[in-house]
């Protein structure tokens, strides 16, 4: 691999973890010259990124103004998680046929990690982050490239609806136990447990999500 695409790559990478963490949040201008001052790159990896962000979804082009970071509505959202809970659901199960001993090992930390996580106090910038590496970590062992990539983009959709649910002990709580319950699943070997397990995680998280912005 060239030294150019790795360059990319990783530029890539850098904005799109600036959006996951909220260092861009949706709406924010993607300007090339700037980022690439503030990366110390030369502007074209980045504009290749921001081309990128934009075919994904995560960002978009507006007239006479350049790109920014996607916003999510209601509506969008709720057709995000309708697909998504059908996908999570079809990762777990095939991650469960696939996972190795090690994969297991890596998921129990993970989870075991968010447990301990809930004895303080809500971060929502890293709880969110840490439920995307939960998830990330579940596409993954399901070894379905074209699964993993439709996956990652509707998670990253997700994100950008920025709902403060993580900053709420109860969503916190809920959301650890429904990823203990798709993990045990999945260390059992029992597919269709998996696979109803992650499906229930994701449709209670789109009711959560629904509620987090309801007027009242």
């Amino acid at each position: 691999m060239s030294e150019t695409v790795l360059l990319g790559d990783s530029v890539y990478r850098t904005l799109l973890e600036r959006i996951l963490d909220g260092r861009l949040a949706p709406g924010s201008a993607l300007s090339v010259p700037a980022l690439a001052t503030d990366l110390g790159v030369s502007r074209s990896p980045v504009r290749d990124s921001v081309q990128r962000l934009v075919a994904e979804g995560i960002a978009v082009t507006v007239a006479h103004a350049g790109a920014r970071v996607a916003t999510v509505s209601a509506a969008e959202l709720a057709e995000v998680m309708r697909v998504r809970e059908v996908l999570d659901g079809l990762a777990a199960a095939e991650a469960t046929t696939s996972i190795t001993q090690d994969g297991l090992r890596r998921l129990a930390e993970l989870v075991e990690s968010e447990e301990k996580s809930l004895l303080h106090a809500p971060d929502p910038s890293t709880d969110a982050v840490t439920d995307l590496q939960f998830h990330a970590l579940l596409r993954d062992f399901s070894h379905n490239t074209t699964l993993a990539d439709a996956l990652r983009r509707l998670e990253v959709r997700a994100h950008l609806f920025g709902t403060s649910l993580w900053s709420r002990q109860r969503h916190r709580e809920l959301a650890v136990a429904e990823h203990r319950r798709i993990f045990e699943a999945v260390e059992a070997g029992d597919v269709d447990a998996a696979r109803r397990a992650a499906c229930a995680h994701v449709a209670s998280l789109a009711v959560r999500m629904a509620r987090d912005v309801s007027p009242g």
